[in-house]
């Protein structure tokens, strides 16, 4: 197997400030209204092109739980961008955490292999496109309609829980509580997420954690995505000791905006 000198690639996540849900598509796809940024806490990825099909591999503090098949996002925008690799991936992320990981991923093999067709990385994975733009955008459509924004800095305290929560899950509870026609007449306003309460639904210890969250810090969380991290804004690393008495498996990492 014929290898080229390795490349190391970062692969940011993205934070959802504020999400609608404006409809679903015959298809089934969920449609939104959002605004995204890119966070600087990111993924590394090692990528060595091949000559032939490379391995996933996956290592770091969230690597547990993190798929490595052919269905692993790495591996599908190889698929779609025509090229092979060897990729390890050391993962600062939480997997099923809201903050698009796999996506980060998936959108660096793509700036790697430079590629850019936004609206065919979209068909792999609603976040991708938004991921691949990067920065501060409107996010719509599915994912694949990205109208940047200017760049507005922000220290973010995340708090991670130990769990995770499934994406599909909880569009699929957000159909059963929710009807599209109606949330879209609704006007968007800051930190509003529509799936927060389908999130709960699937992940009822999210409401617990919530609720911890805003009795230490103050101030009521956002939940990020679709879970299973909470976010405020500032810096907030004092939050550490206290979540070591009140929820002592939380991790908070203060990250800043790109």
């Amino acid at each position: 197997m014929n290898q080229q000198n390795p490349q190391i690639v970062a692969a940011y996540a993205k934070l959802t400030l504020s999400l609608r849900v404006t409809g679903v598509r015959q298809d089934g796809l969920h449609l939104i209204d959002a605004e995204m940024v890119t966070l600087e806490l990111a993924d590394e990825l090692q990528i060595t092109a091949t000559n032939s099909a490379g391995i996933v591999s996956v290592v770091g503090p969230y690597a547990s739980g993190v798929g490595t098949g052919p269905n692993n996002l790495i591996s599908r925008a190889l698929e779609l961008c025509g090229r092979q690799a060897d990729v390890q991936v050391t993962k600062n992320i939480p997997h099923g955490g809201g903050l698009g990981g796999g996506s980060a991923d998936a959108a660096a093999i793509l700036r790697w292999a430079e590629f850019s067709d936004i609206k065919a990385a979209s068909t792999i994975g609603a976040d991708i496109a938004f991921c691949m733009v990067g920065g501060r955008a409107i996010v719509r459509g599915i994912g694949e309609i990205i109208t940047p924004l200017p760049p507005v800095a922000h220290d973010i305290t995340l708090v991670i829980a130990p769990f995770g929560v499934s994406t599909a899950a909880v569009y699929k509870a957000w159909d059963s509580i929710s009807h599209a026609s109606s949330v879209a007449n609704n006007p968007k306003t800051d930190r509003v997420n529509d799936l927060e309460a389908a999130a709960i639904i699937v992940e009822p210890r999210l409401a617990l954690w919530r609720n911890q969250i805003a009795l230490a810090a103050g101030v009521m969380p956002s939940l990020a995505g679709s879970g299973a991290t909470w976010w405020m804004y500032g810096a907030r690393p004092e939050l550490a000791a206290v979540f070591a008495r009140s929820l002592p498996e939380a991790t908070v990492v203060v990250t800043k905006t790109r």
